[in-house]
């Protein structure tokens, strides 16, 4: 009897045990697909949502639906570029082909100030010079020429000086008549004259001291973009030996067309194209009264927001934006940004904590740009180059899901 009533106690607590591991099971397995899953529903940006208790009671946040987290400078050192949001489609933006050129004064020419050999190279090209430093020196006979006439006007002017002072005294004495003492006066006028022309002729020539050599100098601070200086090589005045450009002061030439040229204005903002898929804002300064005879293009001089990643002679792309055309729904991206997923067109929106998918409807393209007609608003920055990373992250988390 005691056996029977031990093997019916045994069963039904059997059956209890394995009821209960049956339905942890169960508990766990639906946990897991809850803290793993994540839904993706791109036209909520940064919107935290409630995450699921972890195993150990831990909470987990996954971020909103089709957000990655990524910081800035993993989003840098993975190659992502994001560029701000301007108001204006691809009928308001103007395209050009630009130059980063010098400022009238950020690059100086330096020439032979008079005929003679270059006995001294003192800067090579690339070099850093400031401005009043020597960059070569030079043996020229107008250099001694230069330094006699300084000398010469400097004896007179002594003399005249000592004379007026003798024909001061002795009219103050009443032995000589006014005359002479105004001959004098009039003598150490013109001396004086003479004495500062030559003086001023022998500092534009920077000739020495001893006036057997004359220094080229450089007229700002600066790099040594040119260098055409040979040593021992006679030049005649006038022969450019250098060029000094200061990297600081930069600007942009633009062409455009005769048509385009009239819709743009001083003060127009526009956004110059590095390479990498970096951009820079730049603000219209001036435009070219007349068009160049052999493109019949006008000049755009563009004012560029720093001078990061600009280098004279660079050639780059610019985009203007004409004041008035500016109020268009449409938003213009490069095609890059805009990436396809699950038959829907996305866009990343970079936000405080990574990248948000947002739905968009894409219009017309051109130039390698793309018109979004509805989904984003100016002022949002978005991932233009290295956008597909960002997909690609996307479509790996729905992968594991």
């Amino acid at each position: 009897m005691r056996s029977k009533e031990f093997l019916v106690d045994f069963t039904e607590n059997r059956k209890a045990l394995i009821a209960s591991v049956a339905a942890g099971v169960l508990v766990l397995a639906g946990g897991g697909v809850m803290l793993g899953r994540t839904i993706f529903a791109p036209s909520t940006v940064d919107t935290p949502v409630a995450a699921e208790e972890g195993e150990h009671g831990a909470r987990e946040d996954h971020g909103p639906e089709g957000f990655i987290a990524m910081d800035a400078t993993r989003a840098r050192s993975a190659g992502i570029v994001t560029e701000a949001i301007q108001a204006g489609g691809l009928g308001a933006e103007v395209l050009a082909q630009g130059v980063v050129t010098a400022t009238p004064e950020g690059e100086a020419v330096l020439t032979a100030r008079a005929d003679g050999a270059i006995v001294r190279i003192n800067r090579r090209l690339g070099d850093f010079v400031r401005a009043g430093d020597t960059v070569a020196t030079m043996e020229s006979r107008d250099a001694a020429a230069i330094s006699s006439e300084r000398s010469a006007a400097a004896a007179k002017l002594e003399l005249t000086r000592s004379t007026y002072s003798r024909e001061k005294r002795l009219f103050d004495a009443g032995v000589t008549a006014r005359q002479d003492l105004e001959a004098a006066q009039a003598a150490l006028a013109e001396a004086e004259a003479e004495a500062r022309r030559a003086q001023g002729a022998a500092a534009a020539s920077r000739v020495s001291r001893d006036g057997r050599s004359l220094a080229v100098v450089s007229l700002i601070s600066g790099r040594v973009t040119r260098s055409d200086a040979k040593l021992g090589a006679y030049v005649l005045a006038g022969t450019e030996l250098f060029r000094v450009a200061d990297p600081n002061r930069v600007q942009v030439n633009a062409s455009v067309l005769a048509a385009d040229a009239r819709r743009i204005q001083p003060g127009d903002t526009a956004v110059i194209e590095l390479l990498g898929g970096e951009t820079r804002n730049a603000l219209v300064r001036s435009i070219t009264p007349s068009l160049d005879p052999e493109s019949r293009s006008a000049t755009i001089v563009l004012q560029p927001d720093g001078v990061g990643g600009l280098t004279q002679g660079q050639g780059l792309r610019v985009r203007i934006t004409p004041r008035g055309e500016a109020n268009n729904a449409a938003i213009a991206l490069p095609e890059e940004a805009v990436q396809s997923f699950e038959g829907r067109d996305v866009v990343f929106v970079r936000t405080a904590r990574g990248f948000q998918a947002v739905n968009v409807v894409t219009g017309q393209r051109s130039g390698g740009r793309i018109e979004i007609v509805d989904g984003l608003k100016p002022g949002m920055t978005v991932a233009t180059r290295g956008a597909f990373l960002l997909k690609a992250e996307l479509g790996k988390g729905e992968a594991e899901h």
